[in-house]
């Protein structure tokens, strides 16, 4: 049984060069050892585990039972809450909830923004509020105004009455598998959205791969955060160096937070034998995914710097595969990065709770983890919770798990995680192509 608090986790495995040595096929030449811009790189302790989660059965009504509900699926959730199948589509990603009561969910390979609209406890009524779009992935609302990141641009929604209309584009022209340089190959082509409490609209544009360093110099440029002024306007980078960056959403105080997924075959950066070397025992424990609060002008370091320590205030290393010599980028100059997860979690949907939920989740941050495709033992998928306060974010706690089996199996993998007005947590699944409502004791 997974608990709800999750343990320190050990972002950085620190080997000796003599015991890395007998893990590598030769050596490489050392230009310059990037630990010389922090001290050697700490491991952290296994904390105990604290109480307060249980294993549930998950809740599936009877027409909802296909693969994998065809057969008891059980989850870790929080001592007394609940969890069960809410709806079934295929492939859900992001969320957000309308003015009106309904969650709005983006369903990219199908094109299309889905809204299911609560009715008692029965099944909620689904419909199709916008179709035809090119990869619909991230939703945000401002009022009464609908924001939908498409692969190629930007675009709000007057919505009324059920329905989203007046259609207008409010960033254009951006990059995706479609775009004549890129020639289809664009691993991150999905694009998140969030609107600041003065109105600017904040997107995500993600690499084209795991150390595209061209993407930084691209027009527009890839692998940032862009910013449009409120009102409208062209729009600027506001954060760079950020891989993949599709968890975007608003704090309680109005900053813009990310949560980031990093870069893959990281080479061990320690001076020895085995520096520049591919090591599976590193690579599977570093970097750490960043979950970051954005200021004009944050640097997140992608691909020159990679960050090492954790979970939190974690300090910048240069990648010795991309900046080998720092001549790229200053890494220990940047600020360090204020909350992280295991390397390789694929964090994806954001979210802030602001009061809705019962203690200790009144306030934070939620995470839908997606776990790895790359790592072995695979990283877990789960939804994590980091708990806020006086505008930081504590470490990160398992709010729901247990998608995963011993064998590395999966019958689940969370996307993101939002509150309803029902003080219950909507969980969107890709894998099982289901809706789920955590839902706390009444």
């Amino acid at each position: 049984m997974r608990d709800l608090l999750r343990h320190n986790r050990i972002p950085v495995l620190v080997l000796s060069a003599t015991l890395l040595a007998g893990c590598t096929g030769g050596e490489s030449t050392q230009p310059s050892p990037a630990s010389s811009e922090s001290s050697s790189s700490p491991t952290s302790s296994v904390a105990a585990p604290p109480t307060g989660s249980a294993p549930v059965t998950v809740e599936v009504p009877e027409d909802l039972a296909d693969a994998p509900f065809d057969q008891p699926r059980e989850a870790v959730v929080p001592q007394g809450w609940t969890l069960s199948v809410w709806a079934r589509t295929s492939r859900p990603r992001l969320m957000a909830w309308t003015p009106d009561g309904s969650l709005l969910v983006s369903v990219p390979s199908a094109g299309q923004v889905l809204k299911f609209t609560p009715r008692g406890d029965g099944p909620p009524e689904e419909s199709v509020l916008l179709d035809d779009l090119d990869e619909p992935h991230g939703l945000a609302f401002a009022g009464e105004t609908l924001y939908v990141a498409q692969s190629d641009q930007i675009d709000a929604y007057d919505y009324a009455a059920g329905a989203a209309t007046n259609s207008r584009i409010v960033a254009g022209g951006l990059p995706d598998d479609r775009s004549p340089d890129l020639r289809g190959a664009y691993s991150h082509v999905l694009k998140s959205v969030a609107v600041g409490p003065d109105g600017a609209v904040y997107f995500s544009i993600g690499s084209t791969g795991n150390i595209s360093e061209q993407d930084r110099s691209a027009t527009p440029p890839r692998a940032t955060i862009m910013r449009v002024p409120p009102g409208g306007g062209p729009a600027e980078p506001f954060a760079t160096g950020v891989r993949n960056g599709t968890g975007l959403a608003v704090a309680p105080d109005g900053a813009i937070w990310i949560a980031n997924n990093g870069r893959d075959n990281v080479p061990f950066p320690e001076p020895g034998p085995s520096y520049g070397q591919v090591i599976p025992e590193y690579v599977g424990e570093n970097p750490p995914e960043q979950i970051a609060k954005l200021t004009p002008g944050r640097e997140l370091g992608w691909p020159y710097c990679n960050n090492v320590g954790g979970p939190a205030d974690l300090p910048f290393i240069r990648d010795v595969q991309t900046n080998p010599d720092g001549e790229r980028m200053d890494c220990s100059a940047l600020p360090p990065v204020e909350q992280s997860m295991g390397a390789h979690s694929a964090p994806l949907g954001l979210s802030f709770v602001d009061g809705e939920l019962p203690e200790p989740f009144a306030r934070g941050a939620l995470v839908g983890v997606h776990g790895s495709w790359n790592r072995q033992p695979p990283r877990e998928p789960e939804v994590s919770f980091y708990p806020w306060r006086d505008g930081a974010l504590g470490d990160q706690q398992t709010l729901v798990g247990n998608f995963q089996a011993a064998d590395g199996s999966r019958w689940g993998r969370p996307v993101a995680a939002v509150v309803g007005s029902d003080g219950a947590v909507y969980i969107t699944d890709d894998a099982a192509d289901a809706i789920y409502r955590l839902a706390p004791p009444n």
